[in-house]
């Protein structure tokens, strides 16, 4: 073998012996007369040394050519270390060099591979088999690697049986866009990739498999951001015979089991179970973090009919209580009243009341508001002295977000997001469908598949937005982690949710038809989850983004910068796939 340990392993209950190590070079220093090296693999460091005057000088010669990244074999006894290292695990000793072979040389790397790098983002993609030997990303791939073996520790414990779904499928609607792959063999026909192995993993039901699971890579064409890429990796769960309760405690059992066997952070209680409703009225979202407060309250009731034309004009006037905002400066209120008109936040402008500790009310519409006014809002909302009441008005919807997105910057700000805190919830009772006015037509909030609660079924022929759907969400510090459903395994009642999908009989069977026709066959009561798993590690690795936690990458141009990916094939192969390609501007 090359090596007798790696250069994380020895301790002071090796001095004596002869080792082996190979690694890269992480450092040499040269203090004239001794030299010392820093060999890093996987596992540490370990420190070397020579001292040139007693150091045969072909040896000498060999050390001296050796730089950055150089891959070498080295053997040598381990020596108590005189000047000690307590930042490392090898700290204690060091190895007294008496042989050395380079086993690979290094060009000079394009960035300083250590842990605070001064290589931007684009520049580590692009190297990124070099930015994966950085602690930083070698860690997080290490608990990637740690969450998932627990994952599957825990579903086979529960009876689940791992089994994998194709890739190449059919192209369905609903959801994101397909990824699609043209078939050679098939001329004009396309697979595309799967956006999620839903159809299968409710086939494995009817196939009787009962309790099935997939670490599974999934591909949507969508705009990018910190927590999404192309491909993607979810935690894909269903279960036969079940109600929605029973998953609920499923895989509630598998967060918390996760928590203690990753994290060390014992869940001792159940988690909330909020209804999308109260998600939205309170918190804007339907992914809220509950570790603050500062929830919405609805103050159009009370703030109508004063004169004042932009609230009397407006649906909804919504408002939150900041705790101890009273303080905050004119410049400061000035930056959140910018906050709000971002596009990304929508708001036109924010009123503000400042509850004075001597318990007098100050705001920007002191001219249609009178001190009596401001006490029944304040109480309304819960205000004590000292607080500050931030309002903004509009379309509800859009308000509502706006709302949202104040109180997490606020959030934020004030310190109450930490990210060693946790607070995970159960978002339930989504509606199954909602309006689309571009398509004029109804969408699924879920999936085609989602069951609807039973007692709401006879509301597809007058209110169809009314109907709840027998759906949930796992929800951690603002951050949806995974979300599912019940299934549909009737028939007829597919039928009925395709039609209010706007599908044709003849589009449903073109589009589901082989899912139609099992269900001719016996189909269960089943239900599952899908979480996902790269921002389940995101989120136990304390960082936003999931690229971290991604061996390779891709930017928010969806190009792997590293391979140069996509890229232009040759005339043969669009030839051979019998593709023309169209004018591009």
């Amino acid at each position: 073998m090359y090596r007798t340990h790696n250069c994380g392993e020895l301790r002071k209950e090796h001095i004596g012996q002869k080792v082996t190590l190979c690694g890269w070079v992480q450092l040499k220093r040269d203090k004239g007369g001794m030299i010392w090296i820093d060999l890093r693999d996987r596992y540490g460091i370990t420190q070397l040394a020579a001292e040139q005057t007693t150091t045969a000088p072909e040896l000498v010669k060999k050390i001296d050519k050796i730089g950055r990244e150089f891959v070498i074999q080295v053997e040598g006894e381990v020596i108590e270390r005189y000047s000690k290292n307590d930042k490392i695990s090898t700290g204690d000793i060091e190895i007294k060099i008496e042989n050395l072979k380079i086993l690979s040389e290094s060009e000079i790397p394009p960035f300083t591979i250590i842990d605070n790098t001064d290589g931007g983002d684009e520049l580590r993609m692009k190297y990124r088999y070099l930015d994966i030997r950085r602690n930083p990303v070698k860690n997080a791939l290490l608990l990637r690697h740690s969450i998932a073996q627990e994952i599957r520790k825990y579903l086979d414990a529960q009876n689940f049986v791992e089994i994998e779904t194709p890739v190449l499928i059919k192209s369905t609607p609903e959801g994101a866009r397909d990824f699609v792959v043209p078939s050679r063999m098939n001329p004009g026909e396309f697979y595309a990739l799967p956006q999620s192995p839903q159809t299968f993993k409710q086939l494995l039901m009817i196939a009787g498999m009962d309790r099935y699971f997939q670490i599974v890579k999934c591909f949507r064409d969508e705009d990018l951001r910190a927590d999404r890429q192309p491909e993607f990796t979810q935690i894909d769960c269903e279960m036969s015979f079940v109600e929605q309760n029973d998953i609920l405690e499923i895989f509630e059992g598998m967060t918390k089991f996760l928590f203690k066997t990753v994290k060390g952070l014992e869940i001792n209680y159940d988690f909330p179970r909020m209804p999308y409703s109260e998600a939205m009225e309170k918190y804007g979202n339907d992914k809220p973090d509950i570790r603050f407060g500062m929830t919405i309250t609805d103050v159009s009731e009370n703030v109508k009919g004063k004169n004042f034309v932009v609230f009397d004009s407006v649906d909804y006037i919504g408002g939150i209580c900041l705790n101890g905002g009273a303080e905050y400066s004119r410049k400061q209120i000035d930056e959140l009243t910018e906050f709000v008109k971002i596009p990304q936040v929508g708001a036109k402008g924010l009123v503000y009341c400042k509850y004075n500790s001597d318990g007098t009310f100050k705001s920007s519409v002191d001219k249609f508001y009178s001190e009596s006014d401001w006490a029944i809002i304040a109480e309304k909302m819960n205000a004590q002295k000292g607080d500050m009441i931030l309002i903004l008005a509009g379309e509800k919807e859009r308000t509502l977000h706006g709302l949202s997105e104040l109180r997490l910057r606020l959030g934020n700000e004030l310190g109450l997001r930490p990210r060693d805190s946790f607070a995970p919830l159960w978002i339930i009772e989504f509606p199954l469908l909602e309006f689309d006015a571009e398509s004029g037509r109804y969408h699924a909030k879920h999936h085609p598949f989602t069951a609807p609660f039973d007692e709401d079924i006879s509301l597809f022929e007058t209110e169809p937005e009314k109907i709840r759907a027998k759906a949930y969400d796992l929800v951690i510090n603002g951050v949806e982690i995974g979300g599912g459903s019940i299934r549909i395994f009737d028939k007829e009642l597919q039928a009925l949710m395709f039609k209010n999908l706007g599908f044709t009989k003849e589009d449903a069977e073109a589009q589901f038809g082989f899912l139609m026709n099992a269900f001719k066959y016996g189909a269960p009561p089943h239900g599952g989850i899908a979480l996902g798993f790269d921002r389940l590690c995101s989120m136990f690795g304390g960082v936003d983004s999931i690229r971290d936690f991604i061996a390779f990458p891709k930017n928010n141009s969806g190009r792997d910068v590293m391979i140069d990916s996509p890229s232009k094939i040759s005339q043969a192969q669009l030839n051979e796939l019998g593709l023309i390609l169209g004018e591009t501007e």
